[in-house]
């Protein structure tokens, strides 16, 4: 595995355990403490989860989608039509990442894959009542935590097979001049297996670009291969995540939030935890060329979110080489361009 990124200094990080919460932190370039690693605490749910007798689901315009309620009101869950993405409210989580950011994330939203997309009344459907009582009671790790799973000092774990599914990944190997880091690593470079995309190219990983990832290969590694969306070996249309980030953009599956106009975006009240949120940083100001995933709003009430950089050499919540802000006036709220909610 590359060396991870000693740009980030080495921080002493103590852990206070409390019941329900999760703690995300980056180290330095020694061992992590396990007890600060994503899956430190379990959070337990309330033995008082409401029947489905007793929620209300509410139609709502911007994107189009269904709030469920409980008797007193209170959001329960969000499913928005077309998506698979689905929002629901769960024990309180911290994610932190003290050595590159003061900032907090404390959440009470967990994001969960529907088995489907979500459309005007499926709270009806077959599959719909026993998917979502599960839902509500589980507390493994959604798309924010296995996001946590990348960033510095993150343990590595195993499959049956041998394979290092997630732990500590960075961005790409060093440029042959020495300036930088190349982009273009994938999630099967991280993994250092081979793949075949269903009625698409065969595909085998890089030596020097194992345990990498850049943004749309990050993205793709939490989505896809962790969590089961269907993957593209293309930049097109299909019934899969594309490659690139302005394929994502464009093509990727689900609801186009906020529509790319060519210029910085503001519409922060349509973004929910776990949406896909796209820039143009590069020099092409007509190509979006990275992705990120939405957090939420941070303790200092900004909208923060994770992507896979190169400046820190991987995934990353702090503001290392710029403030991981949409609202911030910083060099990625600047430009921030849309918004997707697979």
């Amino acid at each position: 595995m590359p060396a991870r990124r000693p740009v980030v200094v080495a921080v002493i990080a103590v852990v206070v355990l409390a019941v329900g919460v999760l703690v995300w932190w980056r180290g330095g370039s020694g061992e992590p403490s396990t007890s600060a690693a994503a899956e430190a605490l379990t959070p337990s749910r309330s033995s008082t989860v409401p029947s489905s007798a007793e929620l209300v689901y509410e139609r709502v315009d911007g994107p189009s989608r269904t709030v469920v309620r409980d008797q007193d009101g209170d959001v329960v869950a969000v499913f928005t039509d077309d998506a698979r993405t689905v929002l629901v409210n769960g024990p309180r989580r911290t994610f932190s990442e003290p050595a590159a950011t003061p900032a907090k994330v404390n959440t009470s939203a967990w994001v969960r894959l529907s088995p489907q997309p979500w459309r005007a009344g499926a709270e009806n459907d077959a599959w719909f009542r026993d998917w979502f009582a599960a839902a509500r009671l589980d507390t493994s790790p959604d798309v924010l935590e296995v996001a946590a799973q990348y960033i510095a000092g993150a343990p590595a774990e195993t499959d049956a097979k041998g394979v290092r599914f997630r732990g500590d990944a960075s961005f790409g190997p060093v440029k042959a001049s020495g300036a930088g880091r190349q982009e273009q690593s994938d999630f099967y470079d991280y993994l250092g297996v081979p793949w075949q995309f269903p009625g698409g190219p065969s595909v085998r990983p890089e030596q020097s670009r194992y345990g990498a990832v850049d943004c749309s290969g990050y993205v793709r590694l939490v989505f896809g291969y962790r969590l089961g969306m269907p993957l593209l070996g293309t930049n097109t249309a299909g019934p899969g995540l594309p490659r690139r980030a302005y394929a994502l953009s464009r093509f990727g599956p689900g609801v186009q939030l906020v529509a790319d106009e060519g210029r910085r975006a503001t519409d922060y009240g349509v973004l929910q935890p776990g949406d896909l949120v796209f820039f143009e940083v590069e020099d092409d100001p007509d190509t979006l060329d990275h992705v990120g995933i939405y957090l939420g709003l941070d303790d200092r009430g900004k909208h923060r979110f994770i992507s896979s950089r190169e400046r820190v050499n991987g995934p990353t919540m702090g503001d290392v080489g710029g403030t991981s802000l949409l609202d911030d006036g910083g060099h990625y709220s600047k430009a921030w361009r849309s918004a997707r909610r697979l």
